[in-house]
């Protein structure tokens, strides 16, 4: 009933530690794969998710090359699982997996009440540097106050949805720092759920601060506009008989 996404690049060091954590959690959440998609990596995350998959029978490894980003990765890993649900982490380590389980009782609660929803991880206590902090928070400000999505943490990745509400979404590239606000425009409603984060132990960051902030205005204002642009979808439609 339940898939893992898990988008990674040149992160072979935490590989078998959250594998680990994710799959001690079937017990407690109906789990039926972890999906692991590698972006293009050039250390030895394949070979050590070739390793791990030989030993953990839920893991299933998707290679994509060339590197292409996280928004790309989680779309493919979306579309390569094959359960109804769905929910994305990091692959560093940060977000501790043991948030699905919290996650998951409020899915239920809400798509037992017949709606359609996504919950979206809130970080707690970010367990990152003074500059990530400041510029994430900088961010998540800007981008609530211009898209209105409710969400003051957009960027933690731990989010849990419908697959086929996923895949439904006007895809582009840096997707995945929208999706509430994508979401909502098409009629899913927006859960929050706290989680725990912390601090990396393993490996290298891939964040940049620069290299991303022209990139994430262009992507605002292009999400902006298809907000604009949105039709409402209660429509009145009837069967044509010949």
């Amino acid at each position: 009933m339940l898939s893992v996404v898990v988008p990674v690049h040149n992160e072979a060091e935490n590989i078998a530690p959250l594998v680990a954590e994710i799959a001690a959690l079937k017990n407690r959440v109906p789990l039926m794969e972890i999906v692991y998609v590698d972006d293009g990596s050039t250390d030895n995350t394949i070979a050590e998710l070739k390793r791990i998959q030989s030993i953990e029978p839920m893991l299933r490894v998707v290679a994509q090359t060339p590197r292409s980003g996280q928004s790309c990765a989680t779309w493919t890993g979306v579309a390569a699982s094959t359960q109804p649900i769905c929910v994305t982490l990091d692959g560093d380590g940060q977000n501790d997996p043991e948030g699905i389980v919290g996650m998951f009782g409020v899915f239920m609660e809400r798509a037992n009440a017949g709606h359609r929803v996504m919950i979206a991880g809130q970080r707690a206590k970010r367990e990152d540097n003074l500059v990530r902090k400041i510029s994430s928070r900088t961010a998540n400000r800007i981008r609530s106050w211009i898209l209105n999505d409710g969400v003051s943490d957009t960027g933690c990745a731990l989010k849990m949805f419908r697959r086929d509400d996923y895949l439904a979404l006007p895809y582009f590239n840096h997707m995945h720092r929208f999706l509430p606000a994508l979401m909502i425009r098409a009629g899913v409603a927006i859960a929050l759920c706290p989680v725990k984060h912390r601090p990396r132990t393993r490996g290298t960051s891939k964040y940049g601060v620069m290299n991303r902030l022209w990139v994430g205005i262009v992507d605002l204002i292009g999400v902006r506009w298809l907000q604009a642009r949105a039709k409402p979808v209660h429509l009145v439609t009837r069967e044509e008989k010949a």
